[in-house]
């Protein structure tokens, strides 16, 4: 009988400490993995956040930046790590594609991943070099018809969420273009400035200098509605492609073995945070729109991504092995 109390004594005693140990996160600094290089809309908007952590837990946020194969690397890398919350990911669009679009992936995107919360919607602009003499999507599509297997589209990297809008805009446009896959979204941006590439679908908050500057134009972007940054440029569906919409989402992920009680005070934190007025401002300002979610909502919305992503990548014959 003394053994049975003795063991529920300890049993109690070892949840008593884990439960401190939860309650006083983050204990030191935390590592943020970006898959996609500096400057990317991932990237910015993980440095965003991380200032925020930084001014509320007076820990230092570190952004590791990773930019290859697709995001899995950076993948790979939170569910290595020690499952205490101190390691997380922001993660796009891509992240719920690669698991259609990877034939072998190390790890299971919904099984291995805990969501903490969505963090933003972001419209990715059509975007063209204006020596290509195209002034509408239309003349664009007209271009890729005229000369069959001469375009081609840049993206963030094999497996981005830009990769997914681009191939949904080749089978909603009934036209063939070869995707070249860059480290991120400024280097995919800047090939179409150089004339290395024909199109590219950028997040609005990379591309609006370039837009401003004359370096590119914009032909149309991808959400349902209109971005007020650029009320002239039309949606995609407005264009000539009716019911077409793409949202290039962010969010925040660690691995599925974390503590429930540490995710769900990262999330408060980060509900807290898009929630604050200047936060609200500074997104808004930059095309982006706070989305701030419970961590199941965000779980239950990735597995709604990959199986609505999956008949794309399917049909547009896009695989990496």
């Amino acid at each position: 009988m003394k053994s049975v109390k003795l063991i529920g004594a300890l049993c109690v005693l070892t949840l008593s400490g884990a439960a401190q140990a939860q309650e006083k996160f983050p204990t030191k600094n935390i590592r943020m993995l970006v898959p996609f290089a500096p400057g990317s809309q991932t990237d910015i908007l993980a440095r965003w956040i991380g200032e925020k952590f930084l001014e509320s837990w007076n820990q230092q946020v570190v952004v590791d930046n990773r930019p290859s194969a697709g995001g899995t690397i950076a993948s790979q890398y939170v569910l290595d790590a020690n499952y205490d919350g101190h390691t997380m990911m922001m993660v796009s669009t891509g992240h719920a594609g690669n698991a259609t679009l990877f034939s072998k992936l190390p790890y299971d995107t919904i099984k291995d991943f805990a969501g903490v919360s969505q963090v933003a919607s972001v419209p990715n602009v059509l975007v063209v070099a204006p020596a290509l003499g195209a002034k509408s999507m239309k003349d664009l599509i007209a271009l890729a018809k005229a000369k069959p297997g001469t375009m081609n589209f840049s993206s963030a990297g094999i497996g981005s969420g830009t990769q997914i809008n681009g191939e949904m805009f080749k089978l909603a446009a009934g036209i063939s273009a070869t995707h070249v896959p860059y480290k991120g979204a400024p280097d995919a941006l800047n090939n179409v400035i150089g004339g290395g590439v024909q199109f590219n679908f950028a997040p609005i908050l990379v591309a609006m200098g370039q837009i401003k500057a004359g370096r590119v134009l914009a032909l149309a972007v991808s959400t349902v509605s209109r971005s007020p940054l650029f009320p002239n440029v039309p949606t995609i569906a407005e264009a000539g492609l009716p019911g077409f919409e793409y949202d290039q989402w962010y969010g925040l992920l660690v691995a599925a073995k974390t503590p429930r009680p540490i995710v769900n005070a990262v999330n408060k934190e980060i509900v807290r945070i898009l929630s604050a007025p200047e936060m609200k401002e500074r997104m808004l300002t930059q095309g982006a729109t706070p989305k701030p979610t419970t961590p199941q909502q965000f779980d239950e919305f990735i597995r709604s991504e990959v199986k609505k992503f999956a008949p794309v990548i399917i049909a547009s014959g896009a695989k990496v092995n």
